[in-house]
């Protein structure tokens, strides 16, 4: 076991040095796909997500996310695979981001309380932009707006290939894993410039504080730890949240910021969740309030999400499932 962790820290070292930003959602289990392709098939047999995310609906030209994800898993091959569907607006433009990829995650039993699961995911990336639905200050005139000097852009939408890897290490109240995006850097210049999306890396864990119920059961009752630090560019982020889960009623809250580094701020947002599971469904609303010198112009952000989980075959044979949140 220890070696393992030591491999995971290292990997992690290796990776430190990154350079922009990601959309982000703040209920990313219930986005698992989206946090590490390893959660692909990390379910009892097939599961299927919607996320919606609304960031700073007070400020023109809004940033909008939404999230589509189907993972399966083959229980003769411990082998889980994915959909991830990823569609991103920022700003009166459009400025869009568009992904489409597939997953695979693979299931090792280390012993009888540890298991390792690797993920890779590859995936095609666009960026698009409206341009006439952008605003030059050249245009601005007392007698309303007129055409700009602006040159357009050589193109409209621009597309490349793109790949991530991840690692993920449970036990049945125990998790921790870390992710690494943009490892082949896809080019997104609509000029033609040589600029690439900077390498991204996110670590995350947790752990079961209280647990009621029978391990390969659902679980009546629980009270969950957890973090998630991500880094990109020169911008870090660390993420601390609580959960508590009653069946079927979850509540829960988080914290976003680094105040120990940036002395300055006391943080970025404290985000609010709840969540309701019913038999195999599950919806979710959490909001995130503004703590930072932007709280009186942003309004938040809301996030809405919708899990399912159903079978295809009628096998009846339980797994041991990672213990991390729903939302």
């Amino acid at each position: 076991m220890k070696k393992y962790l030591l491999i995971l820290f290292l990997f992690i070292l290796s990776s430190f040095y990154l350079s922009g930003q990601d959309p982000q959602f703040t209920q990313f289990y219930a986005n698992k796909l989206y946090l590490a392709p390893s959660f692909a098939g990390a379910v009892q047999q097939d599961r299927v997500s919607l996320v919606y995310r609304n960031q700073w609906p007070s400020l023109p030209g809004t940033f909008v996310s939404y999230a589509f994800s189907y993972d399966h898993f083959f229980s003769n091959f411990n082998s889980g695979i994915g959909v991830l569907i990823l569609r991103d607006l920022a700003g009166s433009g459009n400025l869009s981001t568009t992904n489409f990829g597939v997953q695979y995650s693979y299931d090792i039993k280390i012993n009888n309380w540890w298991h390792v699961r690797p993920g890779i995911h590859f995936l095609y990336t666009q960026t698009g932009l409206d341009f006439d639905k952008l605003l030059w200050n050249d245009q601005i005139s007392v007698g309303g707006t007129t055409s700009t000097t602006e040159q357009r852009p050589g193109l409209e939408t621009k597309g490349d290939v793109d790949f991530s890897s991840s690692a993920l290490v449970y036990s049945d109240k125990h998790w921790f894993g870390f992710s690494v995006d943009h490892m082949l850097k896809p080019k997104n210049s609509l000029y033609g410039n040589d600029f690439t999306v900077p390498l991204k890396v996110s670590l995350f864990g947790g752990t079961q504080v209280i647990r009621k119920g029978r391990l390969l059961n659902p679980i009546d009752e629980s009270l969950s730890l957890a973090f998630l630090f991500k880094t990109q560019d020169q911008i870090s982020q660390l993420d601390l949240g609580l959960y508590w889960f009653k069946s079927p009623l979850m509540l829960g809250v988080w914290y976003r910021g680094i105040p120990v580094i940036n002395k300055e701020k006391v943080g970025d947002a404290v985000a609010f969740l709840t969540g309701y599971k019913i038999e195999n469904f599950s919806i979710g609303y959490s909001y995130d309030f503004t703590i930072s010198r932007l709280l009186s112009s942003t309004g938040g952000a809301h996030e809405i999400s919708l899990i399912y989980e159903f079978k295809t075959s009628r096998s009846k044979k339980k797994r041991h499932m990672i213990p991390c949140p729903e939302f």
